[in-house]
């Protein structure tokens, strides 16, 4: 046992990354179609890997502007998880079968529910939603948990994750100390979001690869949809409580701990 560092403190990090470091959104929704996703993924129109990664971008950009602003900044309020599922299966019953043109349409929409949604969580373990490090670290549960079969494993831990978003993730909230994340002229934060959008596009062509099987319908996008918005939910109430422990007791310290924890097979 660490020193100051309680058994309750433990569990904490435990269910964090037990919500972290688990199957990515593919397995889940495979679960739930009963098909394996590669049958969707030939579905996809040619132009989808293309230009995928400019439509998550420009989700990321437009969410990022209009959901963090919106949200009184009073840190430890409960979330309400419940009505942003709502406003996230509605959108997918919308987008019902999808092409490139379509998701271009829902996926800001409901990116930017999603997003309060996490920054709703971020304001339950006690973060301050005005903070800039705060709204990154918001953005950033986009890219955790994408555990695909193009990793290889090595980069698909929740720890190299942060890792590999540290660098600009530091660069960004200096640059924009300002607290102005809607200059869309901050290089350094559309960097940022280039590097999130990259892993995010990975989930979203999943997503899209599910609804695009014939069979699923309107019904079932909206379970896709509620699907993928529980698993950025449980991204998030993990990297906060990762967060909140590592204000506490440091960084370094939470790390160690965290790669010592078993992990749930």
């Amino acid at each position: 046992m660490h020193n100051n560092f309680s058994e309750q403190d433990r569990k904490e990090l435990q269910v964090a990354k037990n919500l972290l470091e688990n199957p990515g959104v593919a397995a889940k929704v495979t679960n739930f179609i009963g098909t394996p996703i590669e049958k969707g993924l030939a579905l996809l129109p040619d132009s989808w890997n293309k230009n995928i990664g400019e439509v998550t971008r420009a989700a990321l950009l437009k969410a990022s502007q209009a959901a963090i602003f919106t949200m009184k900044d009073i840190p430890g309020e409960e979330s309400s998880n419940m009505w942003h599922k709502l406003g996230v299966a509605v959108s997918g019953g919308v987008g019902g079968f999808f092409g490139i043109a379509a998701i271009s349409i829902e996926l800001p929409i409901s990116t930017s529910i999603m997003l309060r949604s996490i920054a709703d969580v971020a304001r339950s373990e006690g973060e301050s939603i005005s903070a800039m490090e705060t709204k990154l670290a918001c953005l950033e549960v986009f890219a955790l948990g994408g555990n695909s079969r193009s990793d290889d494993g090595t980069d698909s831990g929740y720890y190299a994750v942060r890792a590999t978003l540290a660098k600009s993730i530091a660069a960004a909230s200096e640059f924009i100390a300002s607290n102005k994340l809607a200059d869309e002229g901050a290089p350094l934060l559309l960097k940022f979001i280039a590097t999130v959008a990259q892993r995010f596009g990975i989930q979203v062509t999943e997503k899209a690869a599910a609804q695009a099987i014939p069979a699923i319908g309107a019904a079932g996008g909206a379970i896709i949809n509620t699907i993928f918005i529980d698993h950025f939910q449980d991204m998030a109430r993990g990297h906060f409580i990762v967060r909140r422990l590592e204000r506490k007791h440091g960084k370094e310290l939470i790390e160690r701990i965290y790669l010592e924890l078993p992990k749930l097979e």
